[in-house]
This record gives structure tokens, sequence and C-alpha cells, in this order.
């Protein structure tokens, strides 16, 4: 424990107080994590080596998981005023029996609902080693705080690119689950249509392991996972050329570049996808927020405010319906891609962490045209950093069929 709070002691101010959103007490923390110590003194260590148990590894929830005795308060400043935190979650006990021990909470976009960052109430989320940008959103404060070492893993959730985007950002690898799975169905939503659990680590072979842990063993690989890729600038033609490069030369190690025709009918499947991704995720949140919405007005952030209730004003049911029509349509168009392919791969972003000044709406749409089709599809990704020369990252999106996918093992070893 004393390690944890050295290292949550040595962040940047500003970095701190945005992606903490509760700490365990040290009386409880500290026997949990004393329990353990004789396993082996390194802790990235004990992931490598202990497949299907965790035990005595700390990480961080995010603060859509409820713990029991801390508040939920999804980035908000109202929530845990209005909604009783009923017990932990699914995926915070079944870490508890895996021997994992819960170090604290992080902080998030506001109700999950951005992909940069931002959070007007608990500060900005700045990225852990660029100050002058930001982490990504909406699982800030989980990535930040692996990217800086300071816990193994960190959970987050993905319902629009919320792991995968600040995985790429910060430069850790992440996971997402599929929506409705037993370890998202309790935690506060945004969208239940869409929304997924995930987690973070610094190293391949963490992720690997952690995979192993919470999900199972991959299924039996009959043949080498074939993939191909898609390039950032075929999904965004004003997509940063650092980026475009980078993501096709760490894809081209393990995948071929996407013929023609494969990329065409792809792209042509999903040119509805950000426009049917928004009409569901904001009607299903302002179903979620109904009842807050006027009562709480002044204590939203004014532009998910708007965002929200937008929504359940002017959503009609011919544009649900079109909607839901444009979800079946790239469902279909990943089900011909996975009858010839094992998976597929997209950067996940077109655009490395970016500035306050860049977080706009032109840009939010820009992020989801390359993360919204995984969403529409219900597929697991995982993320895989990029390295790009400035210093900075990208990342990989891979996208797969199944959550026990042998591809997934197969890329991270």
């Amino acid at each position: 424990m004393r390690e944890i709070t050295a290292r949550l002691s040595a962040l940047p101010p500003a970095l701190r107080s945005a992606a903490l959103a509760w700490v365990r007490p040290e009386a409880e923390l500290g026997p949990e994590l004393a329990r353990w110590s004789d396993l082996t003194s390194s802790r990235s260590e004990r992931v490598a080596t202990n497949a299907f148990h965790l035990r005595g590894l700390p990480y961080f929830a995010k603060d859509l998981f409820d713990v029991a005795g801390a508040p939920t308060r999804a980035g908000s400043s109202f929530l845990a005023d209005v909604r009783p935190t009923p017990g932990d979650s699914a995926l915070v006990r079944h870490l508890r029996e895996l021997g994992a021990a819960l170090a604290g909470k992080t902080h998030l976009v506001e109700f999950a609902a951005g992909l940069t960052g931002e959070n007007r109430t608990y500060g900005d989320c700045p990225h852990p080693f660029f100050a002058d940008r930001l982490a990504g959103g909406s699982s800030s404060g989980s990535a930040a705080l692996v990217a800086a070492g300071v816990v193994p893993f960190a959970l987050g959730t993905d319902t629009g690119g919320s792991v995968r985007v600040p995985a790429a950002f910060c430069g850790v690898f992440g996971f997402r689950l599929t929506p409705g799975d037993a370890f998202v169905r309790d935690a506060f939503p945004l969208s239940p249509t869409c929304d997924t659990a995930g987690w973070f680590t610094a190293r391949a072979r963490d992720l690997a392991t952690l995979n192993r842990a919470l999900v199972g063993p991959a299924a039996p690989a009959t043949h080498e996972p074939r993939g191909v890729f898609l390039r950032a600038r075929d999904l965004l033609a004003t997509a940063d050329a650092e980026i475009d490069d980078a993501c096709a030369l760490a894809a081209a190690r393990f995948a071929a570049p996407a013929d023609t025709a494969t990329r065409d009918a792809l792209l042509a499947a999903w040119a509805k996808a950000v426009d049917a991704y928004v009409t569901v995720v904001t009607h299903e949140a302002f179903e979620i927020h109904e009842r807050w919405l006027e009562p709480f007005r002044d204590r939203y952030d004014p532009a998910i405010w708007q965002r929200f209730t937008n929504a359940g004003r002017s959503t009609t049911p011919a544009q649900l319906a079109e909607a839901h029509a444009t979800f079946a349509s790239v469902r279909a168009s990943f089900a011909a891609f996975f009858r010839d392919y094992d998976f597929l791969v997209l950067p996940c972003a077109p655009v490395p962490a970016l500035t306050k000044a860049q977080c706009t709406p032109e840009m939010r749409r820009a992020l989801l045209t390359f993360t919204a089709p995984a969403s529409l599809g219900a597929f697991p990704v995982l993320t895989i950093p990029v390295p790009l020369p400035s210093g900075l990252t990208g990342g990989l999106q891979v996208i797969a069929p199944r959550v026990d996918s042998p591809a997934f093992e197969w890329i991270l070893k």
C-alpha cells in the first residue's frame, strides 16, 4: 500500500486530482496486499506467471462499477446523491475471488459520454507524459494510471471507444468485451445496447494473462489466424499522416492489407455507422437520465445535458428504426467478412492524444468514424499501442467475432 501511495503522490497534481475518484483506505488495502506478499516480489511477474488468478495485484476500477462502501459518481457531481450504491459489481466481486485487490476508483468523462478525457467537475484528465494533451476517454483515469505505472491493470468500459481511444492515446494495451455480459450489466449504464466492460495493462503478456483469468482460455486454433487491415486514411482522408504510416507498419506485422473489394464493401456498409451510433446511444442515455435532466440541469456538463435532452425531444421512432437497420447492416458486413477472415485491424483514432483546443464536435465525429463500426457490430476488441516518431502513441484495434478468439492470444505473443 505504501508503494501505491508513493506512486500516486509522485503523479503531477493535475493528473492525480483528475484521475482519482476514490482511494481505498490503507487499513483495508494494506492487509489484503500483504496477504499475498510471499508469492513474488514483482507485481508484473504475478500477472505473467499466475494464469488463472491475480493474487495480490492492486487495480483501479472506473467509477461506473459499484463498490460497497464507496460512492459511484460516474464522473458527475450528483449521481451519488440520487442513486445508492447497491454493493460490489459482478466484475469487482470476481476479481476479489481471483485474489486481486481493489485500490480505488477512477474518474471519467461525465456519465461516460465522451472520448476526450474532459470533465468540468473533476478536471480534464491530462496525458501522463504530455501535460499539454489529454488522456482520452471516457475511461481516462484508468488508462492514465496504468500508463503512469501506478497499478498493473485497471478497469474501464467501452461504449463507442472508451477503452480503445484512451489506450491508444496513453500507449497501453486494452480489451473490451461484448454488450450485455455479466461484467457490464450492473455497471452504471450509458447505452445498454452498446456498453461493454474492459480493462487496460501496460504490457502484452499482462493483458493475455488477465484475459485468461477473466474470460477463460482461447478456443483451440485449427489454423494460424488470418486477418487484414485498413489504413487510417481509408476511413478518413484527413487522418494524421504519422498515424496512418505507423499503424499500417505495425498492422503489417500480423495482417495483410485488405484487398480493394473487401475494403470497399466494409466502408460502404459503415457509411451511416456514426449517425446510427449517436441516435441509439443518446436516445438510451435520455431514457436513463430523463428524471434528472431538469432537476439537475445546472449540475450536468452543458454539452452532455444538451446531447441527452435533444435525443429525448427530437428522436423519432422512424429515426430509431433507421438506426437499428444500420446496426443490422453493419453486423451483416462483419458476418460476411468473418466467413473469410479471423480478425480485422483498424487504427483506433485518426490522431494521437489531443490538446484541449482539438476537442471539438468535429473531432468527436472523427474518432467515432474509427470506433463505431465495432460498437455497432457488438464485437470484442483488442487494442495494441503503436509508438510514433514524435514520442506520442497511436493504437490498433483488433476486432474478432468472439471473446475467446485464438487471434487475440496469437497477436499478444
